[in-house]
């Protein structure tokens, strides 16, 4: 072969083994360092929000003087967006997130983390999962006329859009047509009976505990004991505005020639009950239908339970623990908790803008407190505990267990903008292990204690073991081990899947050694087995 050829055959070899090494090191680092999250322009400070917060923090601060109580110091960044996260979207931060993050300034990064979320799928999604467990509850419902899953997406929309939530209070009390094409008259039509047509009772006791914060429906059978202020005619009354509703072969529809009858206890008969709201009878709107004034009065501005209620339930989700419990039970006169009534002072003047409400909230110092004791120790002093003078240590719900569990899996953001293949395969996971573990069904802000069957789902179960095997192309371990360019680094970036924040000196110490000069399997073993820890620890399984 010519001299000349040879030369060119190698240069082409030479090019090519170039290109292949180049695409190697590139397929490297797109593993080890998922591409960032574009980190979009700031949004401009929500300075009207001061003083609101201002407002509510003082009246904390009050209370814990009174009490002699010293509240805990404030959480650090990573901490308030491993909160928020789980909180809204029912995960911990992917990797992804918290590197997108760490790019920020520290005064600019819980502003930008909570605009992030709210324009994430992944926020109304879950909310509307939240929220439809109010309105809705669990059960499948009758299915011929009942559409869950519709009704769920259509709550996803309206949050996503952020419309005004009196409005979509009121579209789901006094919307009419087909459960299928018009989602929002689910929350009647699960109520249906077959051949008796929606339920009056069950929506009367929905609209008062999920709209209204109230427990009406106890007085159904008998008027109020102890000092109670219901009469059962109370909660007819208000049952009675659904009478018209009815099912056609065009929906749900309203037919004025429908009246509610009932029989009170120690009467002869049923009679025919008028409809009558229980407090505030000169809210009620004076034209409509009766299920549109109904819906007028719950919502009315001047109709104080309402706008307790979603504050009251809004904390509840933040925290996982409401202002005032049960979620669904708050005095119609008081007394009131710290900030309650300037919360709802400021929603009401707001437009009832639930993501400015999420907003307020998070900036508040109660939701910046350290989960730990003032003096800095583990132990939070009971009554500290109860007042909030420090962030409340908390279960995570079923689903917040594995869609944390999956997303620490994962160096990449899984959420709407994933391959359709991860998001089934969450999809499926998520359902599966929620089953196994346990659905904490409509009364979900009950103190429940963990199971031992549920520690055992989570040390031998398919979805943490299935998470931390090796597995270069689906968990995060194994790519970490891989790729890592040190085993500091290694142990870092396990950590901050799965905590949301930096391994201690002593931690990263210990996990160091166990990977020193480990290769190949041997590695990935290592951190299959770091990984699996980290997963079913208490931090883990602990909202702090």
């Amino acid at each position: 072969m010519p001299q000349q050829a040879l030369w060119i055959v190698w240069l082409r070899n030479g090019l090519l083994l170039a290109l292949v090494a180049a695409g190697a090191l590139a397929l490297i680092n797109r593993l080890w360092s998922p591409h960032p999250l574009p980190v979009t322009k700031l949004p401009g400070p929500v300075t009207d929000i001061r003083t609101v917060v201002q407002a509510v923090d003082a009246a904390f601060q009050a209370d814990w003087k009174q009490r002699g109580l010293q509240p805990a110091g404030p959480a650090n960044s990573l901490t308030l967006a491993r909160r928020l996260s789980i909180a809204l979207t029912g995960t911990v931060p992917s990797l992804q997130e918290i590197r997108a993050l760490e790019t920020l300034p520290e005064p600019e990064r819980a502003r930008w983390w909570i605009a992030h979320l709210f324009e994430d799928r992944r926020y109304s999604d879950y909310l509307a999962e939240r929220l439809a467990r109010a309105y809705v509850g669990v059960e499948d419902g009758p299915f011929l006329i009942y559409r869950r899953r519709r009704l769920a997406d259509w709550l996803s929309d309206a949050l996503h859009e952020n419309r005004r939530y009196d409005e979509i209070a009121r579209a789901l009390m006094d919307s009419t047509g087909m459960w299928t094409t018009r989602p929002e008259v689910n929350f009647v039509t699960v109520t249906v009976e077959p051949n008796k047509g929606p339920d009056k009772a069950k929506l009367a006791a929905r609209v008062t505990r999920a709209f209204l914060g109230v427990r009406i429906d106890c007085v159904q059978c008998h008027d109020g004991k102890l000092g109670s202020q219901w009469k059962q005619q109370d909660f007819h009354q208000l049952a009675a505005w659904f009478a018209p509703a009815e099912m056609s072969l065009t929906g749900l529809r309203d037919n004025s020639d429908l009246k509610y009858e009932y029989r009170y206890l120690r009467t002869k008969e049923a009679r025919p009950i008028q409809p009558v709201v229980p407090w505030s009878p000169e809210l009620v709107p004076a034209q409509g239908t009766q299920r549109e004034r109904l819906a007028g009065w719950v919502t009315a501005p001047g109709n104080r339970p309402f706008a307790r209620a979603v504050v009251n339930r809004v904390w509840a989700l933040i925290f996982n623990r409401p202002l005032v419990t049960p979620v669904d039970d708050i005095p119609l006169h008081g007394p009131f908790p710290p900030g309650l009534e300037i919360l709802a002072d400021d929603f009401t003047a707001h437009g009832c803008d639930l993501q400015r409400l999420i907003r307020v909230i998070a900036a508040t110092r109660v939701f910046q407190l350290d989960s730990r004791a003032a003096d800095g120790g583990h132990a939070v002093p009971e009554e500290a505990d109860a007042h909030w003078a420090s962030f409340p240590l908390t279960r995570l719900r079923p689903e917040q267990m594995a869609g944390s569990v999956i997303q620490a899996s994962s160096l990449t953001t899984i959420n709407a903008e994933s391959h359709v293949l991860f998001r089934i395969k969450r999809a499926a996971d998520l359902g599966n292990f929620v089953k196994r573990y346990g659905d904490l069904g409509e009364d979900e802000f009950g103190t429940q204690g963990g199971t031992i069957p549920q520690r055992l789902l989570l040390m031998n179960g398919e979805i943490v073991r299935d998470h931390t095997d090796k597995n270069p192309l689906l968990n995060a371990s194994t790519r970490i081990g891989t790729l890592a360019p040190d085993d500091i680094s290694a142990v870092e970036t396990a950590y901050l899947a799965a905590f949301t924040r930096q391994p201690t000196p002593e931690e990263s110490q210990y996990f160091v050694t166990k990977l020193k000069d480990t290769k190949g399997d041997a590695r990935s073993d290592v951190m299959s087995d770091l990984y699996w820890t980290l997963l079913n620890s208490t931090e883990f399984s602990w909202n702090h």
